[in-house]
């Protein structure tokens, strides 16, 4: 029996398909879509916070639980905690999906500009509004 796959919504680098498939995970029904009342903040690598009003782009695909645990077994994911998460799609709806987050976000002096840099051309290249490209600092 194959197992169950479930809807992750990725925001950072791990929205890149080639990636995922470098490490071994082969996501299925990718789709862009948008979650409200979050901020997208970067420090070594991103997370999102709570805020009101806020708008985070990403892209929600179905991974297995195995896939989930290969990803963030790795010791620099160590601190990722799942989240439930509301994803909007394109045509109004929405639907849930699971969200890794940090339990803390980062401060100020923890921000990597190279993370930044690849995930804006990322979001860019997955054509994400580019007044949302630009906000990704």
């Amino acid at each position: 029996m194959a197992e169950r796959r479930i809807d992750v919504f990725f925001y950072g680098l791990f929205m890149d398909r080639s990636l995922l498939l470098e490490k071994g995970v082969v996501p299925t029904n990718e789709r862009n879509v948008f979650v409200k009342d979050f901020a997208l903040k970067i420090g070594q690598r991103a997370t999102l916070v709570p805020e009101k009003n806020g708008k985070v782009y990403g892209v929600v695909m179905s991974l297995t639980h195995s896939e989930l645990g290969h990803l963030y077994n790795e010791t620099s994911l160590g601190e990722y905690r799942p989240e439930a998460v509301l994803v909007n799609f394109d045509n109004g709806t929405s639907g849930p999906a699971l969200c890794f987050n940090l339990s803390q976000a980062p401060t100020a002096d923890e921000h990597s500009e190279a993370y930044a840099q690849r995930l804006r051309a990322l979001a860019n290249t997955l054509g994400f509004p580019s007044d949302y490209v630009a906000s990704i600092l």
